[in-house]
């Protein structure tokens, strides 16, 4: 039985064996978008280069193109050039090089400020905007437009990655960026020219069985679908040189308690000192 290197495998055919580390048969489709959303990799390793110019307002026009809540747009990006304000920020992430090395670092936030002006120079009425839902859409609103921003980005050529550590030091952060209350920090995202000379592979996802469910949520095939997680996850950590603990191990080192969560164990009671009630 020849291994997965020794089979032929059509472009896309390859992409969805990359995506999760195992052969599948070719898709009922295939096109250039969906080429480019299954060949995402998350890149830590920028060339100095500045980007071109109008492509920030380019990432962000596909961010604002995204669907948000009844067109409430509670959200906002910040975009950071400056080198000594990115280099702050990677310490307050963890230490992220990454964040000091891209030429461009974007800030993505749940903004419920805004409606909050609106309301004072209107002298009007404003008792939903304490409730936990509307905290909820400005994070989810936030996250789709980060998303479309990643896609675009990515389509030009440019590389990405996600910065959860912006979510360590909230009140920090906030002081640095100059966000009045009700204005959060969820993630931040490094965009830059991917550095040629650092290869980044596609990381394996779950397998469909473990997250598609049909009519009814069913475990019936989890265990079976994470064993073959672990076992495409080692391989990959494997590869990238990475220490091989598998998805299974990094999911309960990563939660085993309130110690792993790098400081956002506080996270619901410095929000509330920042604006949100979570009412």
């Amino acid at each position: 039985m020849p291994d997965d290197s020794e089979i032929t495998l059509s472009p896309p055919e390859r992409a969805l064996h990359e995506r999760y580390g195992t052969l599948m048969g070719p898709p009922a489709a295939w096109n250039d978008v969906l080429a480019a959303l299954l060949a995402h990799r998350s890149v830590r390793s920028y060339l100095p280069d500045a980007l071109d110019p109008g492509t920030l307002e380019l990432l962000v026009a596909a961010a604002q193109s995204a669907a948000t809540s009844s067109n409430l747009q509670v959200w906002s990006v910040i975009a950071i050039e400056d080198p000594a304000r990115r280099e702050r920020l990677a310490q307050l992430a963890g230490n992220q090089r990454h964040i000091a090395e891209a030429p461009l670092f974007l800030v993505w936030l749940a903004d419920l400020s805004r409606a909050q002006r609106m309301a004072d120079r209107a002298a009007a009425p404003l008792e939903a905007l304490p409730y936990t839902e509307s905290f909820v859409m400005g994070v989810v609103d936030a996250a789709l437009a980060s998303q479309n921003a990643a896609v675009a980005a990515e389509s030009l050529g440019l590389g990405i990655v996600y910065i959860g550590g912006m979510r360590n030091h909230p009140q920090a952060v906030a002081a640095e960026l100059g966000l009045p209350p009700q204005v959060v920090a969820v993630f931040g995202m490094c965009v830059g020219k991917p550095n040629p000379s650092v290869v980044t592979d596609v990381k394996p996802r779950l397998p469909q069985c473990v997250v598609l469910h049909h009519e009814q949520y069913s475990i019936a095939r989890e265990a079976e679908g994470i064993a073959a997680y672990d076992a495409s996850l080692t391989r990959f950590q494997q590869k990238q040189e990475m220490r091989p603990v598998g998805w299974s191990g990094s999911i309960l080192s990563r939660l085993k308690g309130p110690g792993s969560l790098s400081g956002r164990h506080v996270l619901r009671e410095v929000l509330a000192r920042m604006g949100f009630p979570l009412a």
